[in-house]
């Protein structure tokens, strides 16, 4: 049997890992806890179901494991707990569309960071891809966005540039399994959650969704969204994430009736329609290559 190609390999863990990430906003939506609260139980069941799967995975060999993605890995944790930090209290302190606006901008530092520190080009195809899904994501937002406090603003810049730095640094080791150091910044975010008071029992209503999301969904979205660098460049595992903004909002559409206005639907299908052409770009390139070593 053929082994698969490291860009195919790519595109299936990051897309697989969007789709295991689609449910976050329903969930989130459907909780009434405040978000410090949800911070501090999202950090800390993460935080086990991690070191759950990766025991599992490697055995008596994790913390060697762990300790081979050195301060690279360290920094992939610290900027996985800064995305979702920022993301939460952005999306408290200001409006949705101004969050999700500044967060398509992840893919756009993705690249450039790889091009400054590790001289990672993309070619013309990719970066058109970019800002076409980047316009697309930024329509999906136009009808959402409003004033919002300086903080929720700021928050969101950090959750951008934690997102894309945190997938260019791990794109920079492929050798090394950065989704292990998401067991640290798990706990970072439930540490930092508890120093604001977020350790309260929030119900076995909103605790019964937040278990659900951090047990079953996050944990594997995560796992696949971090592997994703080691086979893709980070600006193209990013493009993923602009697909979750569509899943999600149909998934909160679906099931809590926020029906979404036109530029919504005019932003998702311009998404999809650039993703479905550069996966069959893509393909037709595989197939090509694949003739011609025949």
């Amino acid at each position: 049997m053929a082994e698969i190609p490291d860009r195919t390999k790519g595109f299936l863990i990051a897309g697989l890992g969007v789709l295991f990430l689609s449910p976050d906003a329903l969930l989130v939506k459907s909780t009434s806890v405040p978000p410090v609260v949800f911070l501090f139980w999202r950090g800390l069941l993460l935080a086990l179901s991690f070191a759950v799967i990766n025991s599992v995975r490697y055995r008596s060999h994790l913390l060697p494991a762990m300790r081979a993605c050195g301060r690279r890995g360290l920094y992939c944790g610290v900027a996985f707990a800064g995305s979702t930090l920022g993301f939460v209290t952005g999306m408290k302190h200001t409006a949705a569309g101004n969050v999700l606006v500044i967060l398509n901008t992840a893919p756009v530092i993705a690249a450039v960071l790889a091009w400054l520190v590790w001289r990672e080009r993309l070619p013309l195809r990719t970066w058109i891809l970019i800002l076409v899904c980047i316009g697309g994501a930024t329509l999906m937002a136009v009808g959402e966005m409003g004033k919002g406090q300086p903080l929720g603003l700021v928050m969101a810049g950090v959750a951008a540039f934690s997102l894309a730095s945190n997938l260019a640094v791990a794109r920079s080791r492929p050798q090394a399994d950065m989704s292990l150091m998401l067991i640290f910044g798990a706990l970072l975010i439930c540490i930092v959650a508890a120093c604001f008071g977020g350790a309260q029992w929030p119900g076995w209503h909103d605790f019964g969704r937040i278990l659900l999301l951090c047990i079953c969904f996050l944990p594997a979205a995560s796992i696949l969204i971090q592997t994703g660098p080691r086979y893709l460049p980070a600006a193209e595992v990013s493009l993923f994430l602009l697909l979750e903004t569509v899943i999600g909002g149909f998934l909160v559409w679906l099931f809590l009736d926020e029906i979404p206005g036109p530029l919504a639907f005019a932003g998702g299908a311009i998404i999809l329609a650039a993703l479905a052409v550069n996966g069959f770009i893509e393909d037709w390139r595989q197939r090509r290559r694949a003739s011609r070593s025949v």
